[in-house]
């Protein structure tokens, strides 16, 4: 490696928007994020389930618009 031409590589303070730090390598003093491990849905197992009740029913609609042949009944 070329001396001089690269950044200096330390240890950086990652400030999550949940109040979470912690330590990783970087070229930069601070780190600001709005998720991370400590607060993510798929980390923390408190997953958003979306609502897609329709979303078939829809589609199926859509489709059968262009093709003339779904007709939609009503229960």
């Amino acid at each position: 490696m070329k001396s001089g031409i690269h950044p200096e590589y330390r240890y950086a303070t990652v400030i999550c928007a949940c109040g979470n730090t912690f330590q990783v390598g970087s070229t930069r003093d601070e780190i600001r994020v709005e998720l991370c491990s400590a607060c993510h849905p798929f980390f923390t197992g408190k997953k958003k389930i979306v609502d897609t009740a329709g979303r078939v029913e829809r589609f199926k609609r859509r489709y059968a618009q262009s093709k003339g042949e779904y007709k939609v009944t009503e229960e």
